[in-house]
């Protein structure tokens, strides 16, 4: 898309690449010398400790940090003048820690020069899209004045197209879009996240903005395996532990859970322990004259989560 963008974003103009300056001598020389004085290496690794499993996208984002890392030396040597395209899709179910890795990838972007602020503004059809004619395109420049200087994450973005609505102003809200991505990728990131087929549908509707996107990371769904981890981690945030045999029945849940409708993997799973421990409590309310020991109030057990509708036949709940 060329010629004067359609809307202004306040205090943001297009800008043509500058000429490169002389390199000075403290530059980076070395891939060494990049990753000291950004410390990226520290978010990669936190990165790595947050999220159980997904090892294709952990491996996708240290190759981005090594395309910037790359970029950064190539610089300093005058080879490049232009930053390269960092607009993103992130795909998979819900509940696959597509929002954490895009919190963290805004901080690798930050700690290596591509963002000013480094911070994720996260937003939906709701924020961007407006209910009358003239609503839109102020609703969506606030958003982006915000977002500006850092990366903006549009989660379930294919709900910005409403083909069977003509009086629909989400087309409008993605012809914005396009310009800033093109005009200001040196001062925001953008990330749209959704389901897999949904998004390929709404980039076919698209193809301005599939263009735009350079870096496609899919999210897989989580195994009973990792799922396990992750609960175990989820309880220990909380000070809660599981008592005995109580693991073997909640992995007996997550293997029945999996094969029912509308699972959203760790989403799921953290409202499925929040369930558990309201029965624990419900249990041990109901001896009120009982002095509990620590473990006890910190322990669940297999009845917490049998009571769990999951475990009734023909149920989908």
């Amino acid at each position: 898309m060329s010629g004067v963008p359609l809307y202004a974003i306040p205090g943001a103009t297009a800008r043509a690449p500058e000429p490169v300056p002389e390199v000075p001598a403290t530059a980076a020389r070395t891939v060494g010398d990049v990753l000291a004085q950004s410390q990226v290496e520290s978010v990669l690794d936190e990165l790595d400790r947050e999220l159980v499993g997904l090892q294709p996208v952990k491996q996708r984002i240290r190759d981005i940090a090594a395309l910037l890392v790359i970029d950064k030396l190539r610089l300093n040597l005058g080879l490049q003048a232009q930053s390269p395209s960092l607009h993103m899709c992130f795909t998979g179910n819900p509940g696959t820690g597509k929002t954490t890795v895009a919190l963290r990838m805004a901080e690798i972007l930050h700690r290596l020069g591509y963002v000013r602020k480094g911070h994720l503004v996260a937003v939906t059809r709701d924020d961007l899209v407006g209910q009358y004619i003239g609503h839109t395109a102020p609703k969506t420049r606030e958003v982006l004045k915000k977002a500006m200087g850092g990366v903006l994450f549009i989660d379930e973005a294919y709900y910005l197209y409403r083909p069977e609505n003509e009086r629909d102003y989400g087309q409008e809200a993605i012809e914005i879009l396009l310009q800033v991505m093109e005009n200001q990728r040196d001062d925001l990131v953008v990330i749209l996240a959704g389901y897999a087929d949904r998004m390929d549908t709404f980039f076919q509707s698209n193809p301005g903005l599939r263009s735009r996107i350079a870096h496609h990371l899919e999210f897989p769904d989580y195994s009973v395996d990792e799922l396990a981890q992750i609960a175990q981690r989820m309880l220990a945030q909380q000070h809660y532990t599981l008592g005995e045999g109580t693991e073997a029945v909640l992995r007996q849940y997550l293997e029945r859970r999996l094969t029912q409708p509308h699972f959203a993997n760790a989403r799921s799973l953290r409202n499925a322990l929040d369930r558990a421990r309201l029965r624990q409590a419900t249990r041990l309310y109901a001896e009120r004259e009982r002095a509990f020991s620590a473990e006890e109030l910190c322990t669940l057990t297999p009845p917490d989560l049998l009571a769990s509708r999951v475990f009734q036949p023909q149920n989908t709940n």
